[in-house]
């Protein structure tokens, strides 16, 4: 592993069989990732929505390599070494998930994805949860008819709303969220609780973010451990 040691939390913090679905459902997938040349294909996994992905930290600053889907990139490589792995990211910093359905088909779709992720919730405050409903299951239902592996993402924090509460604004997409994952049997890495756990278990939300609404290398490592629970 080569994720820094200051997370040094347990992430087993899902029952036996939420994590059995997590070991089964990039199956294929897998075994791909361990195809030798000339065996083997790239394998194209696209990150899509807000700033977060984008690699925004402390805006306008940019640390696209200690954003989780370069994390990501990084410990694939070092779990599947004959692996051909393509990172794409269309993320758009301060864009919610009516935008991003606007050009699903033109500019996410066009890269074959593998496996796509979805992260917007944190923007999604101001479109409100129907909306964000509508557009989230858009992008998911056009991904699922191209027969692509969607993994779903909860938001990371807003240091301005307590993630004690799950009656918050964000607490409340959390929710939905989740309900998605469940209702179309697709993905999830539950971000929200990720965090959540973190600072119940002591550690200070501010360790973990590098301004308000934007994780630091810490907060962006957490997220991708939950990403890369799918790939072992």
């Amino acid at each position: 592993m080569h994720f820094i040691n200051v997370l040094f939390i347990s992430l087993f913090l899902f029952s036996t069989h939420d994590k059995e679905s997590k070991y089964d459902y990039l199956n294929e997938l897998k075994t791909e990732l361990q195809q030798k040349w000339p065996e083997n294909r790239t394998i194209n996994l696209v990150f899509h929505g807000h700033s977060v992905p984008a690699g925004y930290f402390r805006t306008p600053i940019v640390k696209t390599l200690d954003a989780y889907p370069y994390l990501v990139m990084q410990e694939l490589t070092s779990q599947y070494p004959y692996a051909v792995v393509n990172i794409i990211n269309t993320s758009i910093g301060g864009e919610d998930s009516k935008s991003g359905a606007q050009r699903f088909e033109a500019e996410v779709l066009t890269h074959q994805p593998d496996v796509l992720f979805i992260d917007y919730a944190l923007n999604d405050k101001r479109i409100g949860l129907d909306s964000a409903k509508i557009a989230w299951e858009n992008m998911i239902q056009l991904a699922l008819e191209k027969d692509i592996k969607v993994i779903l993402l909860t938001p990371s924090p807003d240091k301005k709303l307590p993630l004690t509460e799950d009656d918050t604004l964000l607490g409340q997409h959390a929710i939905q969220i989740r309900g998605l994952a469940e209702k179309y049997e697709i993905g999830l890495v539950d971000s929200y609780e990720l965090f959540k756990k973190e600072t119940a278990a002591g550690v200070s939300l501010a360790s973990l973010m590098a301004q308000g609404n934007h994780p630091n290398k810490n907060g962006h490592t957490l997220i991708a451990k939950g990403i890369m629970e799918y790939f072992y």
